[in-house]
């Protein structure tokens, strides 16, 4: 069954104010490839626009807009204000400058608003559910696809009301669920379990968390779907032969061999552990390597990186790190082009790790935690070593191994580009997803 130009799909992505998000990236990179690949295909941004290091392929529109959002649980005045007030508000340019250092997306102070979308008609948010379906009912989709299920509010009135299948992506749900306080998460977790009940289909990107989150959540096993995770290869492409040059230039003139880390800068990510892992190297290691730090910053975590430059900084290590900020494309290459392992241990178990599949494609070696995705991608692709999670003494030992043997680092790199290449790219991700739709479209039409 080829892929139809007049199957129109509606691509419900997430915004996350002024961050780049994975969620957001890899949502942009597949609803791109899909419409390469013969589907109608509408991204739309729900709570705010969102923001890609890529050509940005969603609508100039927001539904659920976060200002409307978030100020119609705090003053119930505005739940009753006319239409033309919340037009205004969910203006994108607006949004964009509200939420132009971060949106609040801390768990811990949003159990009552996020419990509240989850209520969808019966919520203080119901004015914007309504508008939502409104509007899905005006572009008449054949088929709803949603970024995660904290925007599952509206899922029941798509079903009642446009009677079409609605699809999920499952990308982190749980990361934000377990860090509300109670009894919200109880309360969210109650409810969400319920809206999941109502989807037609769930899509994961990894073994390890198809499992989890059918156990989680309650799901039924047989519809729940893994879509390998891609990414747009294109650029890499253009500069490995850069890159290896770069590589054997560091091995002949016995260049400072460079670290990098590319995520936010946060506790669950983990660059504080990667620097406890540095400054356990041997001083003949040590004395070899240098860190380059990209990565947004929120307002929320700005001590948490005052203290790890401190710490370093008290190390002895002025002048051999460096942190780039939030890079846009143009310098995430860069970073990539300069370095020679990559490593992002996180605390957490990881479901997506776009970074991962970035520095693969580039010919970089990985040193990643044994936990969530990690040991899936790390031996399927043959790109990197683990280290036991949240024990810097295995990090260092890792690091260590790589450090000193540039051959391995060569074969590690060559085999994880290699696989990025041929079996992570946007392309195979949108195969594979479209087999999915398909296959829902089809039970959707045989049961009518």
């Amino acid at each position: 069954m080829p892929n139809r130009s007049d199957t129109r799909i509606i691509y419900l992505t997430a915004g996350a104010g002024g961050m780049f998000c994975g969620s957001c990236l890899h949502d942009n990179a597949l609803a791109k490839a899909l419409t390469a690949d013969g589907w109608d295909v509408q991204l739309v941004p729900t709570y705010t626009p969102i923001r890609t290091d890529e050509s940005d392929a969603s609508i100039d529109h927001v539904l659920l807009g976060g200002l409307n959002v978030y100020l119609q649980q705090r003053i119930p005045l505005l739940r009753y204000m006319p239409m033309w007030v919340d037009r205004w508000l969910d203006r994108p340019g607006l949004i964009r400058w509200a939420t132009a250092r971060a949106m609040d997306t801390n768990a811990a102070t949003l159990g009552s608003l996020t419990y509240s979308m989850l209520l969808g008609s019966a919520g203080n948010q119901r004015k914007e559910i309504r508008r939502t379906v409104d509007w899905l009912e005006s572009q008449s989709p054949d088929l709803v696809v949603m970024s995660n299920l904290l925007i599952g509010g509206c899922v029941e009135p798509i079903k009642q009301r446009l009677k079409v299948p609605v699809i999920v992506t499952l990308q982190g749900d749980d990361l934000f669920l377990d860090g509300l306080q109670e009894p919200w998460r109880a309360k969210c977790m109650k409810r969400i379990r319920a809206i999941a009940g109502q989807v037609d289909a769930f899509i994961v990107h990894s073994n390890f968390y198809r499992q989890y989150m059918t156990e989680y959540l309650a799901l039924s096993a047989d519809k729940v779907y893994v879509t390998p995770l891609g990414i747009d290869t294109t650029d890499f492409e253009e500069f490995l032969g850069e890159h290896d040059q770069a590589i054997n230039l560091q091995a002949i003139t016995d260049q400072p061999l460079n670290i990098g880390y590319l995520a936010r800068l946060a506790p669950e990510k983990g660059l504080d552990h990667l620097v406890d892992a540095l400054l356990l190297l041997s001083p003949d290691v040590r004395d070899r390597v240098r860190l380059t730090v990209a990565g947004w910053l929120g307002p929320a975590d700005e001590d948490y990186a005052s203290a790890i430059w401190a710490k370093l900084d008290a190390a002895g290590w002025q002048g051999k790190y460096e942190y780039l900020g939030a890079v846009d494309r143009s310098a995430k290459l860069q970073l990539l082009r300069n370095i020679n392992l990559f490593c992002v241990p996180t605390r957490f178990q990881e479901p997506k790790a776009i970074y991962v599949l970035e520095a693969m494609a580039a010919g970089v070696p990985v040193v990643a935690s044994r936990h969530g995705v990690f040991p899936e991608l790390i031996n399927e692709s043959g790109g990197g070593v683990l280290a036991e999670p949240n024990d810097a003494s295995s990090l260092a030992g890792k690091l260590t191994e790589l450090i000193r043997d540039h051959d391995r680092r060569i074969e590690l790199g060559s085999a994880g580009r290699a696989f990025v290449l041929e079996k992570r790219n946007a392309e195979h991700m949108s195969a594979v997803t479209s087999a999915v739709f398909r296959q829902v479209l089809r039970g959707e039409r045989e049961a009518t």
